[in-house]
């Protein structure tokens, strides 16, 4: 075995197993030590390069709503913000979203939303009878938040294939201080119930919240090593002038990355997204993340005339263009440094083996 091989495998093996206030210490010591995040995100280079090789995969993204029924602490579309803007999206124009995306040759959508009650569960489930209708060799994720068991079983029949459910935080006191009215425990319960449904799960979390710690960083990935989903979705945290939060710091680069790399190497075979938040905050955040192991990308497919308001954190790019023009430039910026632009499915490594033997 060479010195690269051997490295990767040994902190990919040493992190499944490693105790959690180990792992509390890594993430402090990586995030202050360049040298040891650089042999982290090595290791979760080449581990990745072995499932997925140079490959980067798209979803586009439709945010078809900014209403919400929630009052995050950190978020710009929360209820009683005032001055943000809201905005739905009709089928029809979430269909020509997605039209629009297919002719761009995106194979995998996203529909993203505020929680808003106005999308029953029956007009949930005629959009996407009607896109997996009109685009069968489509994969379709869904991030719609917190819904009951019964809802999550009918957007599966109607053949939603992926669902999006960002944990935030796995400890249950800073979850509670950000999420009023909300539970913890609902939150595992319903990526418990979409696990049992037979999705392709998503967890995820934020770095750099108001008062977290590497502690609770550590938590974030016992949390992840236990649920085992196929999607981890990895941002910073970045403020917003209409919450309370609005004029903490931004979360750093240096540590989402540190998160990127861990997780990654937590779960060798995951599909880790490189946001949009990590592109907020520095230029090239996305292709430094995918180099520390990230493997999708979202493109936005939103009309450009409600794109501006689907505003969850301050100075979000991408907001001003085209969807064409998104999807060149990332796929410029993937070249530049060495990935190829995927634009098929993108299912979990695991998954398309099971599909292929049922």
């Amino acid at each position: 075995m060479d010195k690269r091989a051997d490295k990767q495998t040994g902190w990919s093996e040493k992190l499944k197993e490693m105790p959690v206030e180990e792992v509390g210490r890594l993430i402090e010591a990586a995030t202050l030590d360049r040298q040891l995040f650089g042999e982290l995100a090595e290791a979760a280079d080449a581990v990745r390069q072995q499932y997925y090789q140079n490959r980067v995969f798209a979803r586009g993204l439709i945010e078809f709503t900014s209403y919400c029924r929630n009052d995050c602490l950190y978020c710009g579309l929360r209820r009683v913000n005032a001055t943000a803007e809201r905005y739905r999206l009709g089928r029809e124009a979430i269909v020509a979203a997605c039209r629009e995306g297919y002719q761009l040759g995106y194979r995998s959508f996203v529909l993203q939303g505020g929680e808003d009650g106005y999308y029953t569960t029956r007009r949930l489930t005629a959009i996407i009878d009607t896109i997996k209708g009109e685009f069968p060799d489509c994969a379709l994720t869904l991030s719609l938040g917190e819904r009951s068991r019964a809802d999550y079983a009918e957007f599966r029949r109607a053949g939603a294939d992926r669902y999006l459910l960002r944990h935030e935080t796995a400890s249950p006191g800073l979850y509670a201080r950000l999420h009023p009215d909300m539970s913890w425990d609902n939150r595992r319960r319903c990526l418990d119930d979409l696990r049992q449904l037979g999705y392709q799960v998503g967890a995820g979390f934020m770095v750099g919240l108001p008062g977290q710690t590497c502690s609770d960083l550590a938590a974030d990935v016992e949390f992840i090593r236990r649920l085992q989903p196929e999607m981890v979705g990895i941002g910073p945290f970045i403020p917003h002038r209409g919450t309370p939060l609005a004029g903490q710091p931004a979360g750093g680069l240096g540590q989402t990355l540190v998160m990127v790399a861990v997780v990654r190497l937590v779960l060798p075979k995951s599909l880790l997204p490189a946001t949009t938040a990590v592109g907020t905050i520095a230029g090239d955040g996305r292709e430094r993340a995918v180099m520390a192991g990230a493997n999708v990308v979202m493109p936005n497919l939103t009309p450009l005339a409600e794109r501006k308001k689907y505003m969850l954190y301050d100075g979000k790019i991408c907001v001003n263009d085209s969807a064409s023009h998104c999807r060149g430039c990332i796929e410029g910026r993937l070249k530049r440094v060495g990935f190829v632009l995927d634009l098929q499915r993108g299912d979990h490594c695991d998954w398309r083996r099971e599909r292929a033997a049922g």
